[in-house]
Protein backbone atom coordinates (compact mmCIF):
# COMPACT_ATOMS: atom_id res chain seq x y z
CA UNK A 1 0.00 0.00 0.00
CA UNK A 2 1.51 3.75 -0.70
CA UNK A 3 2.07 6.15 1.47
CA UNK A 4 -0.93 8.18 0.13
CA UNK A 5 -3.11 5.15 1.03
CA UNK A 6 -1.93 4.82 4.57
CA UNK A 7 -2.39 8.38 5.06
CA UNK A 8 -6.15 8.63 3.70
CA UNK A 9 -6.99 5.40 5.96
CA UNK A 10 -4.82 7.00 8.83
CA UNK A 11 -7.36 9.68 8.64
CA UNK A 12 -11.04 7.78 7.65
CA UNK A 13 -10.41 5.99 10.82
CA UNK A 14 -9.54 9.06 12.72
CA UNK A 15 -12.72 10.45 11.99
CA UNK A 16 -14.44 7.20 12.82
CA UNK A 17 -13.43 7.73 16.62
CA UNK A 18 -14.62 11.90 16.71
CA UNK A 19 -17.27 12.48 19.44
CA UNK A 20 -20.13 13.15 17.63
CA UNK A 21 -21.73 14.49 20.44
CA UNK A 22 -19.47 17.24 20.96
CA UNK A 23 -19.66 17.85 17.41
CA UNK A 24 -23.88 18.02 17.96
CA UNK A 25 -23.04 20.65 20.94
CA UNK A 26 -21.06 23.25 18.43
CA UNK A 27 -23.83 22.83 16.55
CA UNK A 28 -26.19 23.79 19.14
CA UNK A 29 -24.12 26.14 20.23
CA UNK A 30 -24.27 27.85 16.46
CA UNK A 31 -27.73 27.48 16.09
CA UNK A 32 -28.42 29.52 19.19
CA UNK A 33 -26.44 32.36 17.95
CA UNK A 34 -27.80 32.98 14.50
CA UNK A 35 -31.74 32.54 16.84
CA UNK A 36 -30.57 35.32 19.29
CA UNK A 37 -28.25 37.20 16.72
CA UNK A 38 -25.27 36.54 18.80
CA UNK A 39 -21.66 37.19 17.16
CA UNK A 40 -19.77 33.72 16.23
CA UNK A 41 -15.41 34.11 16.98
CA UNK A 42 -12.82 31.89 15.72
CA UNK A 43 -9.21 31.96 16.12
CA UNK A 44 -6.11 29.82 15.64
CA UNK A 45 -2.43 29.77 14.52
CA UNK A 46 -0.85 28.78 11.49
CA UNK A 47 -2.89 26.01 9.50
CA UNK A 48 -5.66 26.61 12.56
CA UNK A 49 -5.38 29.91 11.50
CA UNK A 50 -6.54 28.85 7.93
CA UNK A 51 -8.84 26.61 9.05
CA UNK A 52 -10.77 29.28 11.56
CA UNK A 53 -10.47 31.94 8.63
CA UNK A 54 -12.01 29.31 5.77
CA UNK A 55 -14.76 28.20 7.53
CA UNK A 56 -15.91 31.90 8.34
CA UNK A 57 -16.72 31.94 4.54
CA UNK A 58 -19.19 29.10 4.88
CA UNK A 59 -20.52 30.28 8.56
CA UNK A 60 -21.25 33.83 7.35
CA UNK A 61 -21.90 33.81 3.87
CA UNK A 62 -23.59 30.79 2.98
CA UNK A 63 -25.97 30.61 6.24
CA UNK A 64 -26.87 34.39 4.90
CA UNK A 65 -27.72 32.90 1.10
CA UNK A 66 -29.29 30.07 2.73
CA UNK A 67 -31.89 31.32 5.13
CA UNK A 68 -31.83 35.67 4.20
CA UNK A 69 -30.38 36.18 7.77
CA UNK A 70 -25.97 36.14 8.39
CA UNK A 71 -24.33 34.60 11.28
CA UNK A 72 -21.98 36.81 12.59
CA UNK A 73 -19.16 35.07 11.95
CA UNK A 74 -15.49 36.79 12.34
CA UNK A 75 -12.11 35.46 12.38
CA UNK A 76 -9.22 37.33 14.18
CA UNK A 77 -6.29 36.02 12.77
CA UNK A 78 -7.59 38.09 9.26
CA UNK A 79 -6.71 41.66 10.34
CA UNK A 80 -2.89 41.37 9.64
CA UNK A 81 -2.14 44.88 10.67
CA UNK A 82 -3.83 44.47 13.64
CA UNK A 83 -2.71 40.95 15.03
CA UNK A 84 0.76 42.96 14.29
CA UNK A 85 0.27 45.64 16.54
CA UNK A 86 -1.12 43.34 18.93
CA UNK A 87 1.60 41.42 18.98
CA UNK A 88 4.24 44.49 19.02
CA UNK A 89 2.81 46.56 22.20
CA UNK A 90 1.18 43.61 23.82
CA UNK A 91 3.06 40.49 23.33
CA UNK A 92 2.08 37.14 20.90
CA UNK A 93 0.24 35.96 23.90
CA UNK A 94 -2.51 38.74 23.82
CA UNK A 95 -3.28 39.41 19.90
CA UNK A 96 -6.48 37.20 20.45
CA UNK A 97 -7.59 37.88 23.84
CA UNK A 98 -7.31 41.72 23.62
CA UNK A 99 -9.50 41.32 20.65
CA UNK A 100 -11.72 39.52 22.22
CA UNK A 101 -12.08 41.94 24.93
CA UNK A 102 -13.01 44.39 21.87
CA UNK A 103 -15.45 42.14 20.36
CA UNK A 104 -17.13 39.74 22.14
CA UNK A 105 -19.78 40.06 24.55
CA UNK A 106 -22.04 37.51 27.13
CA UNK A 107 -23.44 34.40 24.77
CA UNK A 108 -21.41 34.89 21.73
CA UNK A 109 -19.82 32.15 21.07
CA UNK A 110 -15.63 31.81 20.83
CA UNK A 111 -13.89 29.17 19.19
CA UNK A 112 -10.43 28.59 19.82
CA UNK A 113 -8.46 25.96 17.28
CA UNK A 114 -5.05 24.93 18.27
CA UNK A 115 -3.59 21.60 17.06
CA UNK A 116 -1.85 21.35 20.12
CA UNK A 117 -4.02 22.91 22.71
CA UNK A 118 -1.36 24.74 24.03
CA UNK A 119 -1.19 27.87 21.52
CA UNK A 120 -1.02 30.62 24.63
CA UNK A 121 -2.51 33.22 22.47
CA UNK A 122 -5.77 31.09 21.98
CA UNK A 123 -6.04 29.74 25.45
CA UNK A 124 -6.00 33.77 27.07
CA UNK A 125 -8.12 33.99 24.25
CA UNK A 126 -10.47 32.05 25.42
CA UNK A 127 -10.06 32.57 29.31
CA UNK A 128 -10.72 36.48 28.06
CA UNK A 129 -14.11 35.00 26.29
CA UNK A 130 -14.98 33.14 29.69
CA UNK A 131 -14.55 36.35 32.21
CA UNK A 132 -16.83 37.87 29.90
CA UNK A 133 -19.42 34.91 30.15
CA UNK A 134 -19.00 33.90 26.72
CA UNK A 135 -20.03 30.25 25.41
CA UNK A 136 -16.52 28.95 24.50
CA UNK A 137 -15.60 25.85 22.53
CA UNK A 138 -11.87 24.43 21.88
CA UNK A 139 -11.01 22.15 18.90
CA UNK A 140 -7.56 20.58 19.73
CA UNK A 141 -5.94 17.34 19.94
CA UNK A 142 -2.58 15.78 21.39
CA UNK A 143 -4.98 15.18 24.24
CA UNK A 144 -6.63 18.87 24.33
CA UNK A 145 -3.77 20.46 26.44
CA UNK A 146 -4.57 23.69 27.95
CA UNK A 147 -7.27 24.43 25.80
CA UNK A 148 -9.44 21.71 26.68
CA UNK A 149 -8.70 22.61 30.67
CA UNK A 150 -10.12 26.44 29.71
CA UNK A 151 -12.94 25.85 27.40
CA UNK A 152 -16.44 25.04 28.51
CA UNK A 153 -16.55 22.59 25.71
CA UNK A 154 -14.52 21.16 23.59
CA UNK A 155 -13.76 18.49 20.82
CA UNK A 156 -10.19 16.63 20.41
CA UNK A 157 -8.83 15.19 17.83
CA UNK A 158 -8.13 11.76 18.36
CA UNK A 159 -4.19 11.99 17.23
CA UNK A 160 -1.06 13.57 17.99
CA UNK A 161 -0.28 13.91 14.27
CA UNK A 162 -0.69 17.31 13.50
CA UNK A 163 -1.58 17.03 9.96
CA UNK A 164 -4.27 14.80 10.66
CA UNK A 165 -5.35 16.71 13.64
CA UNK A 166 -5.61 19.43 10.74
CA UNK A 167 -7.52 17.47 8.26
CA UNK A 168 -10.19 16.82 11.33
CA UNK A 169 -10.68 20.13 12.69
CA UNK A 170 -11.92 21.16 9.02
CA UNK A 171 -13.86 17.88 8.13
CA UNK A 172 -15.61 18.44 11.43
CA UNK A 173 -16.07 22.07 11.00
CA UNK A 174 -17.53 21.37 7.22
CA UNK A 175 -20.02 18.85 9.15
CA UNK A 176 -20.97 21.44 11.96
CA UNK A 177 -21.84 24.24 8.96
CA UNK A 178 -23.62 21.55 6.21
CA UNK A 179 -25.85 20.27 9.39
CA UNK A 180 -25.92 24.06 10.43
CA UNK A 181 -27.37 25.28 7.65
CA UNK A 182 -30.04 22.28 6.90
CA UNK A 183 -31.50 22.89 10.11
CA UNK A 184 -31.60 26.74 9.72
CA UNK A 185 -33.19 26.48 6.30
CA UNK A 186 -35.73 24.46 7.63
CA UNK A 187 -36.93 27.24 10.42
CA UNK A 188 -37.37 30.12 7.78
CA UNK A 189 -40.29 29.93 6.45
CA UNK A 190 -41.00 29.61 2.61
CA UNK A 191 -42.34 32.95 0.96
Amino acid sequence: MSDVWQYLRDVQQLVGQLDTAAIERLIDLLAGAWRSGKQVVLMGNGGSSATASHIVNDLQKCIQLETGRALKAMCLSDNTPLVLAWANDAGYEQVYARQVECWVGECDVVIGISGSGNSPNVVQAIEAANALKAHTYGLSGCGGGNLARVAKDNLVAPSDNMQHIEDLHMVVLHAVFATLRDRLRSEVPSS
